[in-house]
């Protein structure tokens, strides 16, 4: 299931996002308007989320949250943008990762959910 996320998440939606992989949520940050979607298989669904609430594609980068360590891995095929100087799946821009971080952590960081 893959929600967006404008404000501080509920612990119910945090497990919500994790009913689908389990341990960690597929996310998409719009740095921007400092929101998410999470959730899903895939980070593409996120992102498609995201656009379908008018985000700008530019503005869309995605990660992995693993909210039982709090730690998130900024790797994800629609990351990968020649024309915004990322190559690699990986977020090579300091400041964006950065962004990515705070949004994700503000909006869905602290919870540790039980493993069901």
């Amino acid at each position: 299931m893959v929600l967006i996320i404008r404000e501080r998440a509920t612990l119910e939606q945090v497990e919500l996002m994790l009913q689908t992989l389990r341990v960690y949520i597929k996310v998409a940050v719009d740095i921007e308007r400092g929101i998410l979607a999470g959730g899903g298989e895939k980070h593409a669904f996120c992102e498609a989320a995201l656009l379908e609430d008018g985000s700008k594609q530019r503005d869309i980068w995605g990660a992995d949250w693993t909210p039982f360590n709090q730690s998130i891995a900024y790797e994800s095929i629609i990351n990968i943008r020649p024309s915004q100087n990322n190559r690699s799946m990986v977020i090579q821009d300091p400041a964006i990762k950065e962004r990515v971080k705070k949004i994700t952590q503000e909006l869905i960081g602290g919870y540790e959910p039980e493993f069901r």
